[in-house]
């Protein structure tokens, strides 16, 4: 089993103004490879992002862009199973990004892990990835891109664990999920099955 774990941080609240990216590959056992860069979004810089994830304008000055990135960054996604905590948050930046400089969309799976966690441990207080982090004893920088990746792929592997199981397919199916996809120029988020309605009868 392949997992990508993958965590972005924006500079203002627009969709499309990717400062940071974290990317972790791990299997359902440890991680393999991580990779992580600062990205120049040629725009502005809200205060408010800035307070939550410390990146600057002057800290992304010689970064490359998104469009120069990219090929590396699609290198990891295209043909996987990709994973983030709020994925429709990280989905949304790379849809609307690659909407904005116009460049073609990865074909890829994608997971949710925070909806994962609802399903996994639901007496849990919440399912933000801290407290997700907290409970199973992790700790880590929060949004720090690589570090909330690195997080995120922890928490898919002891879903695994907890449903004893190495397959996703197996936990999905324990989950009553199915999952997202994105392709060229389109997308379908991931599910969740209703449990089926027991019929009652009458004698």
């Amino acid at each position: 089993m392949k997992i990508v774990s993958i965590d972005f941080e924006t500079a203002n609240e627009k969709r499309f103004s990717p400062c940071a990216v974290g990317v972790v590959v791990a299997n359902e056992y440890e991680i393999e490879e991580e990779y992580y860069r600062l990205i120049n979004p040629l725009m502005p810089f809200n205060r408010f992002n800035t307070r939550i994830h410390g990146i600057t304008e002057r800290d992304v000055e010689d970064a490359p862009t998104f469009a120069e990135m990219w090929p590396e960054l699609n290198h990891f996604l295209t043909g996987q199973l990709v994973v983030a905590h709020n994925a429709s948050f990280d989905m949304s930046v790379i849809r609307q990004t690659l909407d904005h400089y116009n460049l073609e969309y990865p074909e890829m799976d994608y997971l949710c892990t925070a909806n994962i966690s609802k399903k996994v441990w639901p007496e849990l207080q919440n399912h933000k990835l801290n407290t997700v982090a907290e409970h199973h004893g992790i700790s880590f920088e929060h949004h720090h891109a690589l570090e909330d990746a690195r997080v995120a792929a922890k928490v898919f592997m002891q879903a695994l664990r907890s449903y004893e199981t190495d397959e996703v397919d197996d936990l999905l199916a324990k989950c009553r999920m199915s999952k997202g996809r994105i392709y060229e120029r389109g997308y379908h988020p991931p599910k969740s099955k209703k449990a089926a309605k027991s019929r009652k009868i009458y004698f």
